[in-house]
């Protein structure tokens, strides 16, 4: 029996959590990596080893975010009908814009991917993975996406926080005032006096 919705959607958030974390570990690690191999004015002691370098954060980038890459806009659509339904106060009015850029983000992935295949599928059956040729193409796409990565890495933080806002709100039958007991009849509490 296949999984529901209400079991693959927080299965996506998991892997947009791994994302994040590896993000931040990926930029962690360039940031290690330019700081020993750069004098004070930001200069790499050895341009083709840092350009190299840098080619593999770009890479890892496209790497991580390929497991949030087929379930984003599923991501994204249920982080919107989530925000519909949030009442007002549990909002962030930063969310709406967040998801905005997102969808952005996405939209501009989507095209680089459809572009890296085009030019793949146009090289000569001799340029493998490894070759020079295949090599550099990819990495002009990983490259290119490093801005979307980055945005996707800012702002997906706010589908979590808009998912963890939807479970805390309340729903539709909990809205109501909670129902009281009713009070005791006038009679009992009068017998109950008398008893004494």
């Amino acid at each position: 029996m296949p999984p529901s919705p209400h079991e693959i959607h927080p299965q996506r958030l998991e892997q947009l959590a791994v994302f994040l974390r590896e993000r931040d570990q990926i930029l962690s690690d360039w940031d290690a990596y330019h700081e020993q191999h750069t004098d004070l004015d930001d200069w790499p002691y050895d341009p083709p080893a840092y350009i190299e370098r840098a080619g593999h954060r770009d890479a890892a980038m496209w790497k991580a975010f390929n497991r949030v890459r087929p379930s984003a806009r599923e991501l994204l659509a249920t982080a919107g009908m989530q925000l519909q339904r949030l009442p007002a106060k549990s909002i962030q009015s930063r969310w709406a814009w967040q998801l905005g850029v997102l969808h952005s983000a996405l939209d501009h992935l989507a095209a680089l991917q459809e572009e890296w295949l085009a030019t793949r599928d146009s090289l000569p059956p001799s340029a493998r993975p490894g070759t020079m040729l295949y090599d550099g193409e990819r990495a002009v796409r990983n490259t290119e996406a490093m801005h979307y990565l980055d945005e996707w890495a800012s702002a997906g933080e706010a589908l979590l926080e808009i998912h963890r806002a939807a479970l805390w709100a309340p729903s539709a039958l909990t809205a109501t005032a909670p129902v009281r007991a009713p009070a005791p009849p006038a009679s009992a509490s009068r017998s109950a006096a008398a008893r004494r």
